[in-house]
């Protein structure tokens, strides 16, 4: 069994216990007609290594300012690394996670938010899926509808993470 394995049986594990008192207190509800949710947008040309670093510059900007040490990565559409920082004394575990966050957002072109959400309502496939982590702190970065790379950070809470993230966001175009 692998490591990626092992610890993504224990995640779902922890989270089937977790969740598993409270979904027995809950009611089914009928299922309820739904639209399919809109196709990805398509990839683009790979983001610039200058657009990546001032995404990784607005981004440092936002933690400074709450007083936050993270570490923030940009990759490609492919996932792979173009730019990186990280704030003096940000916890080395965040280096690592910051970078699968973003690769996680570029690949399957959604906000990690998105598979944390689906993973906390039930949804543990995922976790089997060691090329991701479901954890909010990754964001596509779409310009003109296609997904050129995405940022991932890492350092204080998931919420607060994805807050730097949407804010290194807000300022493209800028």
């Amino acid at each position: 069994m692998t490591k990626a394995l092992a610890t993504a049986l224990c995640l779902g594990l922890t989270l089937a216990l977790v969740a598993a008192p409270t979904a027995r207190t809950q009611t089914m509800a009928p299922a309820a007609a739904s639209t399919p949710p809109a196709p990805a947008p398509a990839y683009g040309a790979p983001i610039a290594l200058e657009s990546a670093q001032g995404l990784i510059t607005a981004a440092l900007d936002h933690a400074r300012a709450n007083g936050w040490r993270v570490a923030v990565a940009v990759v490609e559409p492919s996932g792979e690394l173009v730019a990186f920082a990280r704030l003096d004394d940000t916890q080395y575990g965040s280096i690592h996670v910051s970078q699968r966050k973003a690769s996680t957002a570029a690949r399957y072109r959604i906000p990690t938010l998105t598979m944390e959400e689906r993973v906390l309502t039930g949804r543990i496939v995922s976790l089997a899926n060691e090329d991701t982590l479901p954890i909010a702190g990754g964001r596509p970065i779409i310009i003109d509808g296609r997904v050129v790379g995405a940022i991932g950070v890492s350092g204080v809470t998931s919420t607060q993470d994805d807050e730097v993230a949407l804010a290194a966001l807000a300022t493209i175009g800028d």
